[in-house]
């Protein structure tokens, strides 16, 4: 049967190389032809890899296709877990040496001297008296500056209220507790102290007709955990579009400004001297303002948990640390921003079972006696697997084991629990200290 082998000067030795490789075939014993298949497999690839380079024109769609279609290669070895995190002790020491070897003046931009600050602060009340909310943002930390425009111009016309969203601790019902020390909030009573209910009585107290002085309200860091929860934005939105609340916030995260949408920054409040409106509106009505400070971030992170602070120690041998967040059965560093942040993403399932996991664990503490650096150790303190199957099944949580291994796939995933397995089998606890698990707890019993 007639073949094309390509032009006719190459015909004739390719023919020939075809009979002496048929030839080959015919009279070679069997283990010659495997120690000949490997080398002739690899040359037939080679002539069809340059056979397709000559006649197959590649275009851009198969420049793209066969880029994607190559393994990407990426190295475990991650800078996050080859440099331990910095003690509070290491970093506080790496900054006064900074200090004392460089002997920089510290900056301060010319919008701070005391003659700018002054127009400053006039400027702000003047925005804040025509109905609108100021938003501060840039580098540096803008608490002293806040506490000074609090102290010097809010507080000579008004009631202020300042709140720390950076601490760990605090929580929106803290704002509110705060608030309501105000002489004349708590003579209405509440059917409940929820914060939607507590929040509608301060807003109806300010709107009451009648002078009245108003409320200057200073969050540092409106972008803090506690504040994002969509509870607290919304109660927050509703006292900020109060026109006797005035609102004064800094952001430091770079992505803190989608945390409010268009119409919440572009609504307005109403006149103060208008009856106030049946459904009350929310929003925020922001006024950015660039408060660029330069100033360090210490008051701030004195109240970080020192895991997130993570970088490289340059001043002698490294010191031990003193577990704040503890690890277990390899377990990484977690820390409570962090399992918040996991927390979120899951289901209502997920969250009861993480809930009766920590639960469980600060029971198992709370019961124990035991003190000191032992104390430090959660994998005495877990839940053994079966027991958590039974209960969970009775809560129905989850039916069978499938759904119980799939609901704690997640927080294995992230550290979130961890298991090990014990004299009585596997045993699963929660790698954080009783304060940091309680404060956890605490935020999803707040958002449920």
């Amino acid at each position: 049967m007639p073949r094309y082998l390509g032009d006719d000067d190459g015909r004739s030795s390719e023919s020939d190389e075809e009979d002496i490789e048929e030839l080959l075939d015919e009279e070679s014993e069997p283990e010659d032809l495997v120690q000949a298949t490997p080398s002739r497999r690899k040359r037939k690839q080679d002539e069809a890899a340059l056979s397709a380079s000559n006649i197959i024109v590649e275009t851009a769609f198969d420049a793209y296709f066969k880029h994607n279609s190559t393994r990407s290669r990426t190295s475990a070895n991650v800078f996050s877990s080859l440099v331990p995190p910095l003690t509070a002790e290491e970093y506080t020491e790496g900054i006064e040496s900074a200090a004392k070897g460089l002997n920089l003046e510290p900056l301060q931009p010319s919008i701070l001297t005391d003659s700018s600050r002054d127009l400053l602060f006039v400027r702000f009340m003047r925005e804040l008296a025509e109905g609108f909310n100021l938003l501060m943002y840039g580098f540096g930390s803008k608490r002293r500056v806040l506490n000074d425009f609090a102290t010097e111009y809010c507080a000579k016309a008004g009631h202020v209220v300042v709140a720390n969203g950076f601490q760990p601790e605090f929580t929106f019902k803290d704002l509110l507790s705060s608030i309501e020390r105000i002489p004349g909030i708590l003579n209405t009573e509440l059917s409940s102290t929820t914060p939607e209910t507590q929040s509608k009585r301060i807003y109806d107290f300010f709107s009451a007709p009648g002078p009245r002085r108003p409320l200057y309200l200073i969050i540092h860091n409106i972008d803090a955990a506690p504040l994002r929860a969509p509870k607290a934005k919304s109660c927050l939105a509703l006292l900020a579009l109060n026109p006797r609340i005035h609102l004064v916030a800094s952001i430091d995260h770079i992505n803190a400004p989608l945390i409010f949408s268009t119409s919440e920054s572009a609504a307005r409040k109403p006149d103060a001297h208008a009856p106030p409106p049946s459904v009350p509106r929310r929003g925020f009505a922001w006024l950015w303002h660039d408060l660029t400070t330069l100033a360090p971030y210490d008051f701030e992170l004195a109240f970080t948990d020192r895991t997130s602070i993570k970088g490289a120690h340059g001043g002698g041998p490294r010191k031990k640390t003193d577990g704040s967040v503890l690890q277990g059965a390899g377990a990484a560093a977690i820390t409570e921003t962090a399992a918040l942040h996991v927390l979120a993403s899951v289901t209502q399932k997920a969250k009861k079972l993480f809930v009766l996991i920590g639960t469980r664990q600060l029971e198992s503490i709370e019961e124990s006696d035991i003190t000191g650096p032992a104390e430090k150790d959660m994998q005495q303190f877990g839940i053994g697997y079966d027991m958590l199957f039974h209960i969970a099944r009775n809560d129905f949580i989850a039916t069978n084991d499938t759904a119980m291994r799939s609901l704690l796939g997640e927080f294995r995933d992230h550290n979130l629990v961890v298991s090990a397995q014990g004299t009585s089998g596997e045993v699963l606890w929660i790698p954080l200290r009783k304060e940091r698990l309680a404060s956890v707890l605490k935020s999803l019993q707040e958002e449920a």
